[in-house]
């Protein structure tokens, strides 16, 4: 009898995404090195993205990073040791800039969940999200002038000063500070205690998810459009909201004093 062979390991995903009822839930899971990305994890985290807005019953995503002493402490320095020259630092920055833009772009409203670091590329993934949960100490930073010395793109530091001012970002990456998240700018984190940070989590996703997923889409995108723009159109959206059946439900909805029954396609209002 000829010896059985040994089955292949599957391939591990770093960066796995579940679904939790309306909740999608993406997680870093690379703890032994504070959930550094490579380029894989960048590329699942795309492909999460995509499941995510493809999914019409996903309502909330929330980002966390395995093991509870980092979100994502940057991108894995190992993936420096292959460039040549200064184009693969324009070809990196471009790559970051795509995965950020891709995480902007999910229609539904995201959450970051920081435990001890969110540094570097890490950082600007956790301010991307529309939200973000952490618990007390947790640092956020891009300390590069004291660890690669390398820079950020335009793009990339124009979304930190759209978030934090250009004092907090010119602590981050002039003075190469890593601010805790008490010291960060009003608004931009919620603090809670290790015990009592998922409580606050499924709390703050439950309210999200009921809430009507047009506005809070068609919210994001013109968020997105006037961060570029501010005389951007939104005739369209706005047209697409006050066309919608939900509009129309939320109107019944509110005459009748009962909850809103959101279906969250952009279809024709009922017939009168």
């Amino acid at each position: 009898m000829p010896p059985r062979r040994k089955p292949r390991p599957r391939p591990t995903r770093a960066a796995s995404i579940s679904r939790d009822g309306a909740v999608a839930r993406l997680v870093f899971d690379r703890p032994s090195a504070r959930n550094a990305m490579t380029w894989a994890m960048y590329e699942q985290l795309a492909q999460a993205c995509a499941a995510i807005a493809a999914d019409p019953a996903i309502r909330v995503a929330v980002l966390r990073g395995a093991g509870g002493r980092a979100f994502i402490a940057g991108t894995d320095i190992e993936q420096f040791r292959a460039f040549t020259s200064g184009q693969d630092g324009i070809a990196y920055e471009e790559k970051v800039d795509h995965y950020v833009s891709l995480l902007e772009q999910v229609p539904v409203p995201t959450v970051a969940v920081v435990e001890g670091w969110a540094a570097g590329g890490g950082m600007a993934l956790a301010n991307a999200c529309d939200f973000r949960l952490a618990t007390p100490g947790a640092r956020f930073g891009v300390p590069i002038a004291r660890t690669l010395g390398n820079c950020l793109s335009a793009s990339n530091l124009q979304r930190l000063v759209a978030t934090l001012g250009v004092g907090m970002v010119r602590r981050m990456l002039l003075a190469a500070e890593m601010p805790t998240a008490e010291e960060m700018p009003a608004g931009y984190v919620a603090i809670h205690a290790p015990e009592a940070i998922d409580t606050a989590l499924d709390e703050l996703c439950g309210r999200l998810a009921g809430n009507a997923p047009l506005t809070l889409r068609v919210t994001k995108q013109m968020l997105a459009r006037l961060a570029h723009d501010p005389h951007a159109p939104d005739a369209d959206l706005v047209r697409a909201i006050y066309g919608s059946a939900d509009f129309h439900e939320g109107v019944e909805s509110f005459l009748a004093k009962r909850p809103a029954q959101w279906r969250g396609g952009v279809g024709p209002p009922p017939p009168p």
